[in-house]
């Protein structure tokens, strides 16, 4: 007989993709294993598997989770200049990326052990990011528009920025993640 779903279903299927964003940050997806991702959830791995039916599907969940987020940052810039928008937008991810350490780090580190098809969705959003982001970076400098590789080079030294403070940023620390998200835009807009 399948299992019913619980009225609490959604809430415990985000609380299992914290503690596995956790714990492959940790660890790494290879060396978390389902027994290690029950123990830290207080669960069994039959309950695991009834709400995630494989590691990898667990692994994407993490990462969609994250990347859907900052593809809403993205789309809910607004309005003003491009300075302004882009400000917007390295605002809204340093607050999550602050706030979501783990699932920054799994993005950045285990993509290659989705499956190609899931690998892809995630791919395509974050060139979704990375063309919304050289898009504000051309109107910016318009000079970028003549020089395809240029723009890019750009883009990825603002990414390369702000997309590794996980492995040096402290929030207790004295720099907000605000301070830093208007450092990175002084620097790539000078």
């Amino acid at each position: 007989m399948a299992r019913t779903r619980a009225a609490d279903y959604p809430e415990r299927r985000e609380a299992i993709v914290e503690r596995a964003a956790e714990l492959f940050a940790s660890r790494g997806f290879n060396g978390a294993s389902m027994a290690d991702l029950a123990a830290a959830c207080d669960t069994s791995k039959s309950l695991l598997y009834h709400y995630y039916p494989s590691k990898e599907d667990l692994l994407y969940a993490v990462m969609l989770g994250h990347i859907d987020q900052l593809v809403g940052d993205v789309a809910a810039v607004g309005t003003g200049d491009a300075k302004t928008r882009l400000g917007r937008i390295l605002h809204a991810f340093m607050g999550h990326y602050v706030g979501a350490a783990s699932r920054q780090k799994v993005l950045l580190n285990d993509l290659a052990h989705l499956p190609d098809e899931k690998r892809a969705s995630i791919i395509a959003k974050q060139r979704e990011i990375i063309a919304a982001v050289q898009s504000l970076l051309v109107e910016l400098d318009p000079a970028l528009v003549a020089d395809h590789t240029a723009a890019r080079v750009r883009t990825m030294l603002l990414f390369g920025m702000i997309n590794w403070t996980h492995t040096w940023y402290d929030p207790a620390g004295p720099v907000s993640a605000d301070e830093i998200a208007d450092q990175a835009l002084a620097l790539i807009s000078s």
